[in-house]
């Protein structure tokens, strides 16, 4: 899922770049309004976040020219605290969110995943969006969730990759380069470790006990299992 990002702080775009590309999604960055609106058109991205104080264009002025091509984009803006005025005028000229600065790590991800849960929504539905189970874990794609004996675990869009693909390679070893290759993409190079990590805190979210996996089992110099038979 493509996400463009306009802002022209260095430092606040790539710490939302960060916090998009570890859920799982591919950033398109652009450092002003005028970039904005040409990669818009380009690469017919799936959201779009807009600083509002940007040189040459600012993120109201493209906000207006997108909704004129496009009504249901998801649109959120990027503002500071103290611009209430600016927050409703975003509002008015069809924003649908805002995230405000300095980011808060669990607010952004927690409005990114509503806004895909939304986008999800309103797309046709794909055999990668049904339902799967591993074991007693029922997963919803589409929804951004999993859940075990009535309770809701949150999951990222890279959640729901990396365990699709071991859903479907159920008993089957899978190597870092394989997950790498299918869950992170070849826009971003991550390193091996970083596949570890996230499978740690995959264990975190869905193991009974993630010090003892019962589903994902590491294969040591190997890679990853599914199996939910007995160890």
């Amino acid at each position: 899922m493509k996400v463009l990002v306009a802002e022209d702080n260095e430092e606040m775009l790539q710490n939302l770049c960060d916090i998009l590309e570890r859920e799982g999604y591919k950033p398109l960055r652009a450092k002003n309004g005028e970039l904005a609106l040409e990669m818009y058109a380009a690469q017919s991205p799936d959201f779009i976040c807009l600083d509002i104080m940007m040189e040459k264009l600012s993120g109201l002025d493209v906000c207006r020219e997108i909704r004129k091509k496009n009504a249901k984009v998801p649109i959120v803006f990027i503002t500071s605290k103290t611009e209430t005025v600016t927050k409703v005028a975003g509002l008015e000229v069809g924003a649908d969110d805002y995230i405000v600065k300095p980011f808060d790590i669990h607010e952004v991800t927690a409005r990114i995943r509503a806004i895909t849960r939304r986008c999800m929504a309103a797309a046709p539905q794909t055999d990668a969006d049904e339902a799967f189970s591993l074991g007693d874990l029922k997963v919803m794609p589409r929804e951004l969730r999993a859940e075990r004996g009535g309770k809701t675990i949150e999951l990222s869009l890279r959640d729901v990759k990396i365990l699709r693909l071991f859903f479907e390679n159920k008993g089957k070893l899978i190597n870092r380069d394989t997950l790498l290759d299918h869950c992170w993409g070849a826009h971003i190079m991550p390193e091996s470790r970083t596949v570890d990590w996230h499978i740690s805190q995959l264990r975190k979210k869905i193991e009974a006990d993630p010090a003892n996996p019962k589903f994902i089992r590491t294969i040591h110099g190997a890679g990853y299992k599914y199996d939910d038979s007995p160890a």
